[in-house]
């Protein structure tokens, strides 16, 4: 909105001696403002927040099939949840006033927040009446109907994403261009090989070896990413700032992927694909950051406020959204390894229990339980994972260089 004003006023605010909100300009100025603004916009509305859902007896009452860990989280017994719809409406509002509106990547953003937030608000409300109804039950949406909307709302953001610029929106550029330009953002991208290469009269040029992915591939990849990565957030989601601090960092390193996917002479340096109004996600990058930041001060432990179904699944599947735009899915595997491993090992073990009849590779899963009950306290458990995920973005983004 700020962005789209001063377009308009520019000339208008030049003359008044305004020229220093020419800044509105630049994408990383805007993309700071955005988090900045999260982070405020959290701290001011939080505690009228958890008043309005501790009215609303909006409390988490977490119940597990391991007597141990019940007794290691009864603390955290009517604890507020549905935090997730502050972190949302930070995120929202900042990306709307400081995000080009016009732009098809923040469009989509919004709508890929937008209906994940609903999934999540349903999954939590439904859970919350369902225990009014009878003491104990955590019953929300079926698992099946939460996957099936994941999958329809991947699906389509997918198609669009795979369309888009294949008609009239880089008008302003060289049919040759425009050709690449699409090739690259349909490639699939490894670490430490060039899928591309640019030389100065023949512009982008392909490797050999690229992996082209037609519109079905892509789609299916696409689907595959976003629905994994919004469910692994979601089961991370289990202690005081685990999910929090962790989607703070995957964010922070997105942000800096999009300010190099967006500008030509960043991704000509890095040999990565050059994807035009790419930056804006920086903005989308940096709200996330501040929302979880400011989330994070009342939900480090002893936490406060949950951030609930409403928040994991919205978050998960706007930093893939991210991710898959910029053509580093796999970089986003790396960076959130923590998630990965997280839902891996809810897979294992459900997979390996009906296999074996009743065995278990862990003592309980999502993975953090498992350190939980060997002994770790929860805040070894958060911090070593905060950790583990800044050097996994550290490596994820040393890779870029090695080529």
């Amino acid at each position: 909105m700020l962005y789209y004003l001063y377009d308009i006023l520019q000339d208008t605010l030049n003359s008044y001696g305004l020229g220093f909100f020419r800044v509105l300009h630049q994408s990383m100025f805007r993309a700071i403002a955005a988090l900045l603004t999260a982070f405020i916009i959290v701290i001011i509305f939080a505690k009228p927040t958890i008043k309005w859902l501790l009215k609303q007896k909006i409390g988490d009452n977490p119940e597990f099939y391991n007597k141990d860990l019940n007794q290691l989280m009864k603390d955290k017994t009517n604890t507020p949840t549905m935090g997730g719809i502050l972190i949302c409406a930070a995120i929202f509002t900042s990306i709307c006033l400081f995000a080009d509106l016009t732009s098809f990547y923040i469009q989509m953003a919004l709508i890929c927040l937008t209906t994940l937030a609903i999934l999540g608000i349903a999954d939590d409300w439904l859970k919350l009446t369902s225990a009014q109804r009878t003491p104990g039950s955590r019953e929300g949406l079926k698992s099946w109907e939460k996957l099936a909307f994941q999958l329809i709302i991947s699906a389509l953001l997918a198609f669009f994403i795979y369309r888009f610029g294949t008609n009239k929106e880089y008008a302003n550029i060289t049919d040759q261009l425009v050709q690449q330009i699409k090739d690259m953002s349909h490639t699939l991208t490894l670490p430490f090989l060039k899928s591309w290469t640019y030389d100065n009269i023949q512009g982008w040029i392909p490797n050999p070896n690229n992996i082209q992915l037609t519109q079905f591939f892509f789609v299916a990849f696409a689907i595959f990413i976003m629905t994994g990565f919004s469910n692994a957030v979601n089961l991370t989601d289990g202690m005081d700032g685990l999910a929090t601090g962790i989607t703070a960092l995957v964010a922070f390193a997105l942000m800096i992927l999009c300010f190099f996917a967006g500008d030509e002479e960043n991704a000509k340096t890095l040999l990565i694909p050059y994807i035009p109004y790419a930056e804006e996600l920086a903005i989308v990058s940096g709200a996330i950051v501040g929302a979880c930041l400011g989330f994070l001060w009342f939900n480090c432990n002893p936490a406060q406020l949950f951030m609930g179904d409403t928040g994991s699944l919205a978050l998960g599947g706007l930093l893939a959204y991210i991710a898959i735009v910029i053509r580093q899915e796999v970089l986003l595997l790396i960076i959130g390894g923590i998630f990965v491993l997280e839902a891996a090992s809810v897979i294992l073990q459900v997979g390996y229990f009906k296999y074996s009849g009743g065995k278990r590779i862990f003592k309980c899963a999502p993975i953090h339980h498992h350190f939980h009950l060997k002994g770790w306290t929860e805040q070894q458990i958060v911090v070593r994972f905060w950790l583990i995920t800044a050097v996994l973005a550290a490596i994820a983004l040393g890779t870029i260089k090695l080529r």
